[in-house]
């Protein structure tokens, strides 16, 4: 993976951070949030903890936690985190049933922050829970292991090594709970198991060397410091693609004042438009890139009309063939304008240019047919039909909502996909024409 395409990511993760969690994500979450419940109450009760622990020993390594969870190398759509400096100790030095819920407070604290800052969408709390999975696996195996001492005697290390086998088992389970493919996911997965792995034998020689020294493992501390100064580094460069994120948008808006100025009308509808691609885009389960280049193309797919001659545009009645022909170039110089722009928006407009093909390959410009349309276009256009058909033009009234969406069930199959018909239909219930600002 490409550094940018890292960046571009890293950037998408944090916007979905956000935003508040779509149905199917929210039901997955609940269902892990509970199976990590059971867990920890079936430990409580099968491998209870004998000796006791001390709460000063627990609030310190919490405290420790949450302040090595906040270095973080954030890679794809995951991060890589120090924690195990931390997690390796607390697997020794408290009681089994208890690592879990340490670790989930850790995380917790860690993110306090971001929820004051507004970066976390409070609909995603239980990813905290979600995130502390991992920590049930190695618990496990050092409970039916018989709890070791901390040491460097292959048998410790034998057995540190298989909870470290069960904690990736685990990470791999829980994306996989959440939707998640963990082929898709395996660049990010790779890189927080490879902090692990190099981070585990320094957390045991820690507590190894410190035996009877229950606070050893603060000496890694240092080191955290050392990494949390190249972690910074690396915030601030997806800052900047953010930023560079945040230009495109601006370029965007900017071109839909030139349209809205040549033409109220395509304009305003445009902003309808883009509402109801976001909102189908969500429905469908586009991922961050798509639902991004999808609200560029809403904003820009009648951006070639500044091109064409405003007695065609501006007609108030049916266009002639001939007319109708030179209008349908705007789709092409669509694409030549954006292509001039460059950047992300060269690749916004080769789905501005497919934006008026068909499902049966009667479109315009290039006679596409299904899925050789991108999806992204295929939606833009299902939108753009329905804001259409329900808003006032010069020769014709609106269309109620219902005669609409029943014009859209009509064409499916054969103007627009049915899966995006089907999903436009549940998402415009109580649509207005009109109403969506241009922020949406």
């Amino acid at each position: 993976m490409s550094r940018s395409e890292d960046d571009r990511l890293v950037e998408q993760s944090r916007a979905r951070m956000r935003r508040a969690p779509i149905r199917r994500e929210a039901v997955a979450t609940a269902v892990v949030v509970a199976a990590f419940a059971v867990s920890v109450a079936a430990i409580r009760d099968w491998a209870p903890d004998p000796n006791g622990h001390s709460i000063l020993t627990a609030a310190l390594l919490v405290l420790c936690y949450a302040a090595v969870a906040r270095v973080q190398f954030e890679v794809g759509a995951g991060a890589a985190v120090l924690t195990q400096l931390v997690f390796v100790p607390m697997l020794f030095l408290t009681a089994p049933a208890a690592v879990p819920l340490l670790v989930a407070l850790g995380y917790a604290l860690s993110a306090l922050p971001r929820h004051m800052r507004g970066d976390w969408h409070p609909g995603r709390l239980g990813l905290h829970v979600v995130s502390s999975c991992y920590a049930v696996g190695p618990v496990v195996v050092l409970a039916l292991a018989g709890h070791p001492d901390p040491t460097l005697a292959p048998r410790t290390l034998a057995i540190v090594a298989a909870g470290l086998v069960a904690q990736f088992a685990i990470d791999v389970g829980t994306w996989a709970a959440l939707g998640h493919s963990p082929r898709g996911q395996a660049g990010a997965l790779a890189v927080a198991w490879r902090v692990d792995l190099a981070l585990t034998p320094l957390a045991l020689a820690l507590v190894a060397a410190g035996a009877g020294h229950r606070y050893a493992f603060l000496l890694g501390l240092p080191l955290v410091a050392l990494l949390a100064e190249f972690a910074r580094h690396r915030s601030a460069s997806v800052g900047q693609a953010e930023k560079l994120s945040e230009a495109y948008l601006g370029t965007a808006l900017l071109l839909g004042d030139v349209v809205e100025a040549d033409d109220s009308y395509t304009g305003l509808h445009s902003r309808d438009v883009v509402a109801l691609v976001l909102d189908v885009s969500d429905r469908m389960g586009l991922d961050e890139d798509a639902r991004h280049k999808a609200r560029l193309t809403a904003l820009l797919h009648d951006v070639g009309k500044v091109a064409i001659p405003n007695e065609i545009i501006r007609k108030p009645g049916p266009l002639t063939p001939q007319e109708r022909a030179v209008i349908e170039t705007h789709t092409v110089e669509g694409e030549r304008m954006l292509k001039q722009v460059g950047g992300l928006l060269a690749d916004v407009g080769a789905l501005v240019r497919s934006c008026h093909e068909r499902w049966d390959g009667g479109g315009y410009p290039d006679g596409l047919a299904g899925a050789e349309i991108p999806l992204v276009a295929r939606i833009v256009c299902a939108c753009d039909a329905f804001s259409a058909m329900t808003t006032d033009r010069s020769y014709r009234a609106a269309m109620t909502h219902e005669a609409a969406v029943a014009e859209l069930h009509r064409c499916a199959g054969t103007h627009f996909d049915p899966a995006v018909v089907d999903a436009l239909v549940t998402v415009a219930r109580g649509y207005e024409p009109g109403r969506f600002e241009r922020a949406a």
